[in-house]
């Protein structure tokens, strides 16, 4: 089984959702040497994500546009930032903030702000950048591609990896020429595909 179309080294690799697990896999094999923008943070939508990266980020994490939701575990609350459809369950901890005052918000801006900035510097700058998503259709990662196409000045590689019910590693054979689409095992996705996600990343380097 060859994944040619992303095997190489990157200038910088990125998760783009949906969920934390594109970001675990990357930091498991060593390739995510700085966070992005969306690692730890639940993006359901991919037309949602491609519409916060059509827009540049624009007033994302804004105060006006978040709502506390409650609470995602016992140490963070889960915030949601309405104007993308993305959820905040790692940043805004429960012993410093409330389900009524966000006491860390400007905390919490600031490092978005900082990671929008790097985001869009290497998107700029880079060679070559990675990008690896979990949860997407066809129409969406070709939206995400031709959003991209825009927004990368280098070279780009889309990795998207579909969840569903098969038994180990499927090529989906999408006519998209920076995609390689799988689908992988949708039963204990968490820690269950740990195997197949090092058999596709072997190839993938990073400066």
């Amino acid at each position: 089984m060859s994944f040619k179309r992303i095997n190489g080294t990157y200038d910088a690799i990125f998760s783009l959702g949906d969920l934390c697990l594109a970001s675990i896999q990357l930091r498991r094999h060593n390739l995510r040497p700085f966070a992005g923008v969306i690692d730890w943070m639940g993006s359901p939508s991919l037309n949602d994500v491609n519409r916060l990266l059509k827009n540049r980020f624009e007033g994302f994490m804004d105060a006006s546009h978040l709502s506390i939701r409650g609470y995602a575990n016992a140490q963070n609350l889960l915030v949601a930032e309405e104007q993308y459809g993305i959820m905040s369950n790692h940043d805004f901890d429960t012993a410093r903030n409330t389900g009524a005052y966000l006491a860390t918000y400007p905390e919490v801006k600031a490092k978005f702000d900082r990671r929008i900035k790097r985001f869009l510097n290497k998107c700029e700058t880079s060679k070559r950048i990675l990008f690896v998503r979990t949860e997407g259709t066809f129409d969406e990662i070709l939206a995400l591609e031709d959003t991209l196409s825009e927004l990368v000045k280098g070279d780009f590689r889309i990795l998207v990896i579909n969840h569903t019910n098969v038994s180990g590693i499927v090529v989906q054979n999408w006519p998209l020429d920076n995609v390689l689409s799988l689908e992988f095992p949708n039963v204990e996705k968490w820690e269950g595909n740990n195997a197949l996600w090092a058999q596709v990343l072997k190839g993938v380097h990073i400066r």
